[in-house]
């Protein structure tokens, strides 16, 4: 009856939330850098004063959500190559994350076309001090201020926005600020401008096109990214109820059976826990 009785009741299984990182290329040997114009470079170019930026990452590149319900996401880092520039650059940066179905990027008429974007995760004013990377590999790390959900199956869409302070603030050396990218191509598209935000271009009449006019890049490769996670695996059993004991009687966690004037106590009846106060 003992057994009964504990086998009445409801466990729970409480599964340990475990961190990992998912690297999207080879982001600690990466050699590539981006070998196209300034407007190529993913997630931005601090050669002009705004920058947009969307990413497909696809379930196949997220190979941490496989075996997984989902993740939390919690941060992003890139990898900036020999950060070759003699000045400090400020930008307002804000990032938007998405699950979406689709794994590229939509062509009308012969013109690729952005997505929607909304869900604002991340938004802070950043400095970047490149002189001090000058010669060296520098790292851009956006941690996120709530974790955002991934559902296994799913890509993620990423839009990053920077904005400097001041229009027409951008490198005023010779050199480009060039990131290492992972040799994914196509699945990053770019907009830069010296005078008008990505997200004011949202809102106008000529998005979702990728104008070249605007100084789009189509065709761009993914950056190499760090991308920090939480997930929970799977327990194989998330709950365990037995049958009733049938008799509509109440027992103790000792498996003694009641049917009245009980003292103060946990009890099971009819595969239920029931406190007697």
């Amino acid at each position: 009856m003992m057994l009964a009785a504990v086998a009445a009741m409801t466990f729970s299984a409480q599964a340990q939330a475990y961190w990992d990182e998912i690297e999207i290329g080879d982001f600690e040997n990466a050699t590539e850098f981006f070998g196209g114009s300034y407007w190529d470079s993913a997630p931005t170019t601090f050669y002009l004063a705004h920058t947009g930026v969307q990413m497909i990452y696809t379930t196949e590149e997220l190979s941490g959500v496989q075996g997984t319900p989902y993740v939390d996401i919690k941060a992003l880092t890139f990898k900036m190559y020999n950060a070759e520039a003699f000045e400090d650059m400020t930008r307002d940066v804000k990032i938007y994350m998405q699950a979406i179905d689709e794994s590229q990027f939509a062509v009308v008429d012969g013109v690729k076309q952005f997505f929607n974007f909304e869900n604002l995760v991340y938004s802070g004013q950043e400095t970047y001090d490149l002189l001090s990377y000058y010669g060296d590999d520098m790292e851009l790390r956006y941690e996120l201020q709530e974790p955002f959900r991934l559902a296994k199956g799913k890509n993620l869409l990423v839009t990053m926005v920077y904005d400097a302070l001041d229009d027409d603030n951008c490198t005023s050396s010779r050199f480009d600020t060039e990131f290492y990218t992972s040799g994914i191509t196509g699945k990053a598209m770019t907009y830069t401008d010296n005078w008008t935000s990505f997200l004011d271009y949202a809102m106008g009449e000529d998005f979702p096109d990728a104008a070249a006019m605007q100084g789009c890049g189509t065709n761009v490769d993914l950056p190499v990214t760090k991308i920090e996670v939480s997930f929970t695996p799977p327990t194989g059993i998330d709950e365990v109820k037995a049958a009733t004991t049938g008799d509509d009687a109440y027992y103790n966690l000792m498996g003694q059976k009641f049917t009245g004037n009980m003292p103060a106590g946990i009890y099971i009846h009819n595969g239920q826990k029931v406190i007697v106060k």
